[in-house]
């Protein structure tokens, strides 16, 4: 179990590696976020899959029995209680062109209690309006409801 002073800490780093990577402040981001990915902190996980998982290859995905690939990160951020997970997992399934995939994802978020995975579940469209969508021929026109 954590102590406070160990969530303080943990939480810094989260903040500095934010800092970093967002707001452009020197420093190197990717060795704070395995840091604390490695020690289970769930947005450290999310943040870490995101980044892995950019470009748009399956094999770059991974799969969820390997720890340290994007599928197995989203995997036990989403155990571990962040619902962003599998939607991040989602998008990223929906971006290789796995349909599969994206209905496991969003399956597993509605499960979890997110209402937005439940209505695109709802929906399953298969076709959607962003530009990713555009480089898998999965594009459609934006819709009032998008």
């Amino acid at each position: 179990m954590r102590t406070q002073r160990d969530q303080y800490k943990i939480d810094i780093r989260a903040w500095r590696a934010d800092q970093i990577r967002y707001a452009h402040r020197p420093g190197l981001w990717v060795p704070i976020i395995w840091h604390l990915a490695l020690r289970g902190h769930s947005e450290a996980m999310v943040e870490l899959a995101d980044w892995l998982s950019e470009g748009n290859s399956l094999a770059a995905f991974g799969k969820a029995a390997d720890p340290f690939s994007a599928a197995g990160l989203y995997d036990r951020a989403f155990k571990a209680g962040d619902n962003r997970a599998a939607l991040n997992a989602a998008a990223s399934c929906f971006n290789r062109n796995d349909m599969a995939g994206y209905r496991k994802w969003l399956t597993r978020a509605s499960g979890a209690g997110d209402t937005q995975a439940a209505t695109e579940l709802g929906f399953f469209e298969t076709r959607l309006w962003h530009e990713a969508a555009r480089k898998v021929r999965r594009l459609r026109p934006k819709m009032k409801r998008d």
